[in-house]
């Protein structure tokens, strides 16, 4: 469709090369600012904290004033550069004043405090984060394969379909799944509905690595004259959505009676439903409807292989007693460092202040009823909102 193939993207420079990435201005909406700098080193480097830091006109990204203008990049993570190959690099960065401090829109560095946490440590939580995302047409700003300004056939025959008329932009996804996987990232898939997924990788890295496959899929959109989009919901209608559904295990989750553990911390996911929600991608409310395989926004229900729940348990987890989940809320913009590191806070970390009071809570919503409800909380610092966790529908 293209005309463009792996072998398109690279070529080989003298020396090292590295390109300093930075999430910039805004993560939310249709896109996600990502941007990059690159310099020349006189060799190659494979720590990250061998490389010099570098700074960037913070004013012309709009985060700081001219005045004081100056923001300081500390390179993070080292992937091998799928572009120019070679000992070429890409770095993934993040931002601080020139005092040290982290910027605002600096979130790896809270998310690293998180995953440094001894009892998180020893938890070694996993996560394989599922990426979905739209390619548009660069001048309309529609779908590719779509008709401009109408629709094609309804839901259906796309899901990992094959074909001119249900596959369109292929030539991208392979291409995208190629790079990663020369970088160095834990892509462990592509679908046909065009998502793809990192991990299994542990804490932080998880973050890191999805950075940096959302800034590999972006210098391919650009060369081969696309928009690529992650709003959570761009196109209304009876149309799914896009999210960044993300599976989670701790060590004690994979171990005998880990099915408990997992339990205990959907739990806790629910009772913080609120402020999980609110860190979850900008625009969210358009996606989780209750419909499309989502969850109401304003429910939290779990369910064994429910992909219309909030939070989904997958059956070989309940058949084996042990293994992950997947949470289903967060949107295909969220940031991973806030996203991975707040599972991992409420899982790990977090001591619920509240009251427990076992009941049962019978929920309709677009005439789904919830039966039981194994747990709820009324919490006396936080949302205060009852909570409802169902296992069971009619």
């Amino acid at each position: 469709m293209f005309g463009m193939a792996t072998s398109d993207l690279v070529f080989v420079t003298n020396g090292s090369f590295f390109s300093l990435l930075a999430w910039l201005n805004r993560v939310g909406g249709s896109g996600i600012d990502l941007r990059s700098k690159a310099r020349t080193l006189s060799g190659p480097v494979s720590d990250p904290s061998k490389l010099p830091k570098w700074n960037y006109d913070g004013s012309s990204t709009g985060q700081v004033s001219g005045e004081d203008s100056e923001v300081i990049l500390y390179p993070q993570a080292i992937f091998k550069d799928p572009f120019r190959r070679g000992n070429n690099i890409l770095v993934m960065c993040d931002a601080y004043t020139p005092a040290g401090d982290p910027i605002p829109t600096n979130k790896r560095c809270a998310a690293a405090k998180i995953f440094s946490h001894p009892d998180v440590v020893a938890e070694e939580p996993w996560y394989g984060i599922e990426q979905e995302y739209t390619l548009l047409q660069k001048d309309v700003k529609w779908p590719i394969g779509w008709p401009v300004g109408g629709f094609p056939g309804p839901q259906g025959p796309y899901y990992c379909g094959v074909g001119v008329d249900k596959a369109f932009g292929r030539d991208i996804v392979d291409s995208h799944y190629k790079a990663c996987l020369y970088a160095g990232i834990s892509i462990s898939g592509i679908n046909g509905e065009w998502e793809f997924q990192v991990g299994p990788t542990v804490g932080i890295s998880a973050g890191d690595e999805l950075w940096v496959a959302r800034y590999v899929l972006e210098r391919i959109t650009e060369i081969a004259g696309v928009v690529l989009s992650f709003d959570p919901k761009p196109i209304q209608g009876d149309w799914n959505g896009a999210g960044a559904h993300t599976n989670y295990s701790t060590k004690s989750m994979k171990c005998d009676g880990g099915y408990e553990v997992i339990k205990k911390a959907i739990e806790k996911l629910g009772a913080r439903h609120t402020q999980h929600i609110a860190a979850y991608g900008e625009g969210n409310e358009r996606r989780l409807n209750g419909r499309h395989e989502t969850a109401d926004i304003n429910t939290s229900i779990w369910g064994v292989a429910n992909r219309g729940a909030s939070i989904r348990v997958g059956r070989d987890t309940e058949k084996a007693g042990k293994g992950y989940f997947e949470d289903r809320r967060p949107a295909s913009n969220m940031d991973p460092y806030v996203v991975t590191s707040m599972i991992a806070e409420t899982t790990i970390l977090w001591k619920p202040r509240g009251i427990y009071i076992p009941c049962l809570l019978f929920v309709v919503q677009r005439k789904v009823l919830c039966l039981f409800c194994f747990a709820c909380y009324i919490e006396r610092d936080r949302t205060k909102e009852l909570v409802c966790f169902g296992v069971g529908y009619k």
